[in-house]
């Protein structure tokens, strides 16, 4: 019994720190946030926390969204699987008789049409169910195009149409589609204990005080419930002031103008806002000029994108030399960015660095963080100078760098290959210093390469966290040129890389 108690407080106290990084972004006027409550009166069983905006905001394609609905499932161990069929059985989600795609449709049914329902559960998607094929690594959302691309109920993807079709009563895929176009399913979601470091660290950033990291309890997960017991649980920025000053946590932001100056620059949106707010005239937005993270028909990489974030970081440079850099970008925007404040530019760089892996942390070079260096391979196809690099450090790159060779770079003519020496994955590499390390070490295995071929194009396929890109960004002047190449993630592309800058 005592297992089974602690393991409910334990879940309450995971849908309260989810509830507080969205309850913060009140006091971030760039997030739009109006509204955050807890444990809200409807729509029911997406009813955790409830987000509304000030203003309609940009998601899929031309969709704009007023309101975010969550349906939060924590679980003890992290050995959660599920797939499509769990989606219409009422016991996933604890329920005796409606499962969660009627949850859904109910949900559907009684809010606005921009209302979006999310499903956060710390357990994953089976590997081997069609549903890990079907949800979009940008925002979360139901790939439609891949699940409706079949005709038959006798399909892979058929099947999952009949079962969830059956499961609400509907007759046809066309009363189905419009349904999963308002869910979003996140799996493998944060640790308890690294939604504390979150909490702490937006708490310190808007303002609010963090809770010591010494301390067994976390007040902030009391707080919600009895705020909640008090008849408080809907908040606005002016009842999130006056409560946090009657709590004793409300300390203000820093003013402290010896301090880093935030910038940020934003090419998508993802599930969680950014947890380092940033002035309105120190962030650039490029989210109009992508859909999702497929840049627009009528964009271009090299006319549109690449002087717009060189202008805007040659600006900030001009306000500030001492700058914390949150990016919600393409790869390729990391590396740019590194060729603007490059190893010799004399700007003092700090990146906040998301993953999967410790959430979100801020990495510096001279962050102490060690760890094991990269197995570099070279292998010579042709006479050719230009050389392909693929940098495998959180997933493989080998596959799809070779198909796109050998489809579309006929004349490349020597392959490296750089791979963390303990083997890709999201725990390869430790903090800054480990990256800016690893950075060097490819830029320096390049630059041995061109002292016989000093004239060769530097084609860069890699699959690692963006701060290494902009470390290797800053070692450009002695590797260039180079041309970046972005990924498919969410295979609604072509499956695989394309160009996105030429950097001399």
């Amino acid at each position: 019994m005592a297992d089974s108690t602690t393991a409910i407080h334990r879940g309450f106290s995971y849908q309260a720190r989810l509830f507080w990084l969205y309850a913060f972004d009140l006091l971030i006027p760039e997030t739009h946030v109006s509204n955050v409550t807890f444990e809200a009166k409807k729509p029911k069983a997406f009813d955790d926390v409830v987000v509304q905006f000030d203003t309609p905001l940009p998601r899929g394609g031309d969709q704009r969204i007023i309101a975010e609905c969550f349906q939060i499932k924590w679980h003890v161990d992290a050995g959660g699987r599920f797939g499509y069929e769990d989606l219409a059985d009422p016991s996933f989600i604890s329920a005796e008789r409606v499962s969660l795609l009627e949850r859904l449709k109910d949900a559907v049914a009684q809010e606005s049409d921009n209302a979006e329902f999310i499903f956060v559960t710390t357990d994953r998607i089976a590997d081997d169910d069609p549903l890990s094929e079907l949800i979009s690594n940008n925002d979360h959302s139901i790939l439609l195009d891949r699940l409706f691309r079949t005709k038959t109920d006798k399909s892979r993807m058929g099947r999952v149409r009949a079962a969830w079709r059956q499961c609400l009563g509907l007759l046809d895929d066309q009363e189905l589609k419009p349904l999963l176009s308002r869910l979003r399913i996140v799996d493998g979601y944060r640790s308890l204990e690294e939604l504390r470091r979150e909490v702490n660290t937006k708490a310190a950033a808007v303002g609010l005080k963090p809770i010591d990291d010494s301390n067994s309890d976390f007040r902030y997960d009391d707080l919600a419930t009895k705020l909640k017991a008090r008849g408080i649980s809907s908040f606005t920025k002016e009842r999130l002031e006056a409560i946090a000053k009657e709590e004793g946590i409300w300390v203000e932001r820093s003013t402290d103008s010896g301090s880093l100056m935030s910038i940020a620059i934003h090419s998508f949106l993802g599930l969680a806002t950014d947890l380092i707010p940033t002035e309105p005239e120190n962030t650039l937005y490029l989210t109009s000029l992508f859909r999702q993270r497929y840049l627009n028909e009528n964009r271009n990489w090299q006319t549109d994108i690449k002087p717009t974030v060189e202008s805007f970081l040659t600006k900030m440079v001009s306000r500030s030399r001492e700058l914390r850099l949150v990016m919600n970008a393409h790869a390729s925007i990391a590396y740019l960015a590194g060729t603007v404040y490059h190893v010799k530019s004399g700007v003092h760089v700090e990146i906040v660095q998301k993953g999967i892996v410790g959430g979100v942390r801020v990495w510096r070079v001279d962050d102490g963080t060690r760890g094991s260096g990269l197995k570099i391979t070279t292998e010579q196809l042709d006479a050719s100078p230009d050389i392909a690099v693929g940098i495998s450090i959180t997933h493989l790159v080998d596959k799809h760098m070779h198909l796109y060779i050998d489809e579309s770079l006929p004349h490349i003519g020597h392959l490296m290959s750089a791979v963390p020496a303990t083997g890709s994955g999201h725990h390869s590499v430790a903090g800054g210093m480990h990256a800016a390390e690893l950075a060097q070490q490819v830029a320096q295995a390049i630059r041995e390469y061109k002292i016989d071929h000093p004239n060769a194009t530097v084609h860069v396929f890699s699959a690692s966290p963006n701060s290494f890109l902009f470390y290797l960004g800053q070692q450009h002047q002695g590797i260039g040129p180079v041309v970046v190449y972005e990924f498919d993630f969410d295979g609604r592309g072509n499956r695989g890389y394309q160009p996105s800058f030429t950097i001399d």
